[in-house]
């Protein structure tokens, strides 16, 4: 009896954890997607703002040989 009651609560935990694992690695295209888009993102501003970034490193060295 305490043999069987034993295995009923075993195979229970074993698959609520079995099915938290599952439902995590689900989820992983959804991480990669995000991250691929951020890194979009990230690349298309820079594009955008380099030329006023390196405008003002320029600019900034100038003033700092200036200075010197």
């Amino acid at each position: 009896m305490f043999y069987r009651i034993s295995l009923t609560v075993l195979s229970i935990l074993t698959s609520v954890l079995h099915d938290d694992v599952r439902d995590e690695r689900g989820d992983v295209p959804g991480w990669v997607m995000i991250t691929l888009m951020s890194a979009v993102l990230v690349a298309g501003l820079l594009a955008l703002a380099l030329p006023a970034l390196q405008e003002m490193f320029n600019s900034a060295i100038a003033r700092v040989n200036g200075a010197g």
